[in-house]
């Protein structure tokens, strides 16, 4: 029997496209990536038509043209009418699994791969796993290791990774936060007698990094993300042997507790403070996202706060200050192929 054929929509978040890749190799079907460029209108499209290319940029994105695949893997509200425009060209044949929280109503889409803090329905066609999906081979984290093993063969053990991210929805990184992370990473190594191996992302806001370095006296080494640099973060996750987390990010969160150590999540809200009375709220995706929060449906909120405090029950993670317990024995990949398997019974 002839496997179905698959295409990735992949675009500019990262953890979207690490879920959408992981899934589509755990299936192991005959794939093609497709990466989509969007427009900065595309929000509009979402008004209209959900099956439409008007929200991105055809001449940058990859060619989408006949013969088109059996399924369609999605993530992120960009790529949403694009599948649905594939699935339109292809007279309805075109199955679609979207991962994360769909804009368009929920009975358009063949599955829906969720997590807690989309408070999406329970329903047929929706898998609710408790974290981002992620598929890290054990031979490409030995790959990184191996690249990054003899850098820090200097540094003492126990080595520390501190995974830095950036704003996300209502979570605001300003530097005020950065240096209480990095005083409070500081007490960690010295506490631990070992090193910080220190790197951002994308999202990470000009000065962040800086204003965490500033208050860190252990040793240490710091990668600054730059498209054309050596990027640590598989050697990171190889090779540390404790984690610190900025606790707006999902994947960053999934993958340091697939290893199964010990790890801290760091918290980049406003706590108990009232938010209005903070300045750097008055910018346009945190206002923005708690206009949707209060006004929006149900299926439209996030509360990512969910996830941590999974992390924190189910002793994986502990906040940063607070000891770290030992993280009991997981499968990380047991989720990922339980939803493969949900995939595959749409060609059955």
């Amino acid at each position: 029997m002839t496997q179905p054929s698959v295409w990735c929509l992949l675009g500019r978040k990262a953890g979207d496209n690490t879920q959408v890749r992981a899934l589509a190799e755990e299936l192991g079907y005959p794939t093609q990536e497709k990466h989509i460029v969007a427009q900065p209108w595309e929000l509009l499209v979402h008004l209209g038509s959900s099956g439409t290319l008007a929200g991105i940029s055809v001449a940058r994105s990859s060619t989408l043209q006949p013969p088109w695949p059996d399924l369609v893997i999605t993530a992120g509200r960009r790529n949403e009418p694009v599948a649905q425009w594939i699935r339109r060209q292809s007279r309805q044949r075109v199955r679609i699994v979207h991962i994360g929280r769909p804009w368009a109503p929920l009975d358009r889409f063949d599955l829906i791969v969720t997590t807690p803090q989309y408070l999406l329905p329970f329903q047929n066609n929706i898998v609710h796993n408790r974290l981002p999906l992620h598929r890290m081979l054990p031979t490409a984290l030995q790959r990184a290791g191996d690249a990054f093993q003899a850098r820090w063969e200097a540094l003492p053990r126990p080595w520390t990774a501190v995974l830095i991210g950036g704003d996300s929805g209502r979570f605001v990184f300003t530097r005020e936060k950065a240096q209480r992370m990095g005083r409070l990473c500081d007490q960690l190594g010295q506490a631990r007698q070992g090193s910080l191996l220190i790197t951002d992302s994308p999202r990470t806001p000009a000065g962040i990094t800086d204003a965490v370095l500033e208050q860190i006296s252990v040793p240490s080494r710091c990668y600054r993300f730059r498209e054309d640099a050596d990027n640590p973060y598989l050697a990171l996750i190889a090779l540390a042997d404790a984690f610190v987390v900025t606790g707006e990010s999902m994947s960053m969160l999934a993958e340091a507790a697939a290893t199964n150590k010990p790890m801290h999540i760091f918290d980049i809200g406003d706590g108990d403070k009232t938010w209005w009375r903070l300045p750097h709220n008055y910018r346009y995706k945190p206002l923005s996202h708690r206009f949707a929060m209060r006004f929006g449906p149900r299926r439209m909120r996030r509360d990512i706060a969910r996830i941590q405090q999974a992390l924190i029950e189910d002793a994986r993670a502990a906040w940063l200050g607070e000891p770290a317990p030992v993280p009991p024995p997981a499968d990380p990949f047991s989720e990922l192929a339980e939803t493969a398997d949900r995939v595959r019974q749409l060609f059955r």
